[in-house]
């Protein structure tokens, strides 16, 4: 089954064209990225999946097999934006608040986390390695630090495609590297579907199974083997 499948895509900026008719699918429990140089404008087919479907020109967009314009089940869908939590070092939340934040729609309106929700905010930050820092506000951790809580906020909803966009930036190169291995075990432990988008294209073949290439206005697919012969 194709988890992500996007086709005839077309966007422009303003009088700019960004897409022209591209494509790209991603099967169940692969590891792919989306690469191209910073400006090329490989956010655009991301943010389409992540839910933007209101930014297309043209083109179809489906989610498990389903249009995006009629898909409800977002909590299938984990999504980590880029600098989404390394530079909040003053945002007025602990670790366990942030993580739970992602399990309103379950928990409900007004009402208070049960049991069952608070453990699966600490199974998800023991997954991602941060069980001792649930008590932790965020401006007490490191960038890498923040990142994990974002990946676990992403996580704790247990969806079947995780969506990142530029998730290291930022981030030394250490915290990068333990980023990324995580991400690796994520995918080939669990079986968890992941889009990464991407500048790097060093690391990214190492990384990943599938890498869509974007390159004027088109989306090409390699598999990592060919693009090593890229860098």
């Amino acid at each position: 089954m194709n988890v992500l499948e996007a086709k005839d895509l077309s966007f422009a900026y303003g009088n700019t064209p960004v897409l022209d008719a591209a494509s790209f699918t991603m099967c169940e429990g692969g590891f792919a990225a989306l690469v191209g140089v910073n400006g090329a404008g490989k956010t655009y087919p991301f943010t389409a999946a992540a839910g933007g479907a209101e930014t297309r020109r043209a083109g179809i967009v489906a989610l498990m097999g389903q249009d995006i314009g009629s898909f409800k089940s977002w909590q299938r869908i984990g999504y980590v934006p880029q600098d989404g939590l390394t530079r909040k070092e003053s945002f007025p939340a602990s670790v366990n608040e942030v993580v739970l934040a992602n399990l309103y729609s379950r928990i409900g309106l007004f009402r208070f986390p049960r049991r069952e929700h608070r453990e699966d905010v600490r199974r998800t930050l023991e997954l991602v390695g941060m069980q001792d820092y649930g008590c932790r506000m965020l401006g007490e951790l490191s960038g890498g630090q923040r990142q994990r809580v974002q990946l676990a906020q992403a996580l704790v909803s247990r969806p079947a495609l995780l969506l990142l966009d530029e998730p290291t930036a930022g981030l030394d190169a250490q915290s990068t590297a333990d980023f990324y291995t995580l991400l690796k075990s994520l995918n080939r432990e669990r079986g968890l579907s992941i889009l990464i988008v991407s500048h790097d294209l060093q690391e990214m073949p190492r990384l990943t199974d599938t890498i869509y290439c974007l390159s004027h206005q088109k989306i090409t697919r390699l598999d990592a083997k060919e693009m090593r012969t890229y860098v």
